[in-house]
């Protein structure tokens, strides 16, 4: 039986006391599908089975306690794992230069990661709360985009499973398929500029090592005997040579 099934079915059993757990784990990244349930549980408001303030209230603090924790995971273990990954030289899948990048990236759009990935692209909020917490992005501050995104990430599943009650689980799909297709947009675009980029500066380097190249053969040419010949023998030359007694009267 699909786990999602069960955890449906608890929740018609057991109510509230299901929901909260649920949602916390979900929350700190394990991976189960706490949003699933707030469609479901929005679908049973509609039914008349349950209150829709206290699950609001359930379904944001569970997410917020779960999002925190793992906050505080990425703060306390993930900087030394990342120490770690930085010297580790066999197996090794990105150079130290790359992962700075990304974690200079990554710092300077911090807040709109930690809101979107609340009730959007809800698959990356364990990762990000990590990440955030390894960069000692400020607590106060993820806290407050992190209760602004849930509280969307409440508001958004829980009114739409209300609506489409009878057919809450094809909403949920429909939902869950856009949320992906935003991930897979984001992604190819991501990938899209690194490769621009990658590119760009390969076409600079190469740019920049025939022009060493060719002041390399310039000189080169300019030290054989047979070129300071042509040099001397072309009255349209420059070089204009220097006899002894030019050398006596600069030193008189």
């Amino acid at each position: 039986m699909n786990i999602n099934v069960l955890f449906v079915d608890a929740l018609q059993r057991y109510g509230y006391f299901v929901l909260w757990p649920i949602i916390f784990v979900a929350a700190v990244g394990v991976p189960v599908s706490g949003n699933l349930l707030l469609f479901a549980s929005g679908a049973f408001v509609a039914f008349g089975d349950f209150n829709v303030i206290i699950l609001f209230f359930i379904a944001v603090s569970a997410a917020v306690m779960g999002d925190s924790l793992g906050y505080f995971i990425g703060r306390r273990v993930g900087t030394s794992l990342l120490i770690k990954l930085e010297r580790q030289k066999r197996f090794r899948l990105f150079s130290p230069a790359n992962i700075e990048k990304g974690r200079a990236y990554f710092r300077k759009r911090t807040a709109w990661a930690v809101f979107i990935t609340r009730f959007l692209i809800v698959v990356l909020g364990g990762p990000i709360n990590v990440l955030a917490g390894v960069e000692e992005y400020p607590f106060s501050r993820f806290l407050t985009w992190d209760i602004c995104g849930q509280i969307l990430g409440a508001i958004i599943p829980l009114s739409l499973g209300y609506a489409f009650a009878e057919s809450w689980e094809e909403v949920a799909g429909i939902f869950g398929t856009a949320s992906g297709l935003v991930l897979g947009f984001l992604v190819i675009g991501a990938l899209s500029i690194m490769l621009m980029r990658n590119l760009r500066q390969y076409r600079q380097e190469k740019a920049k090592s025939k022009q060493k190249q060719q002041q390399e053969q310039g000189q080169q040419l300019l030290q054989l005997p047979g070129a300071q010949m042509e040099c001397q023998s072309d009255p349209d030359s420059d070089f204009v040579p220097i006899s002894g007694d030019d050398i006596n009267n600069e030193s008189n």
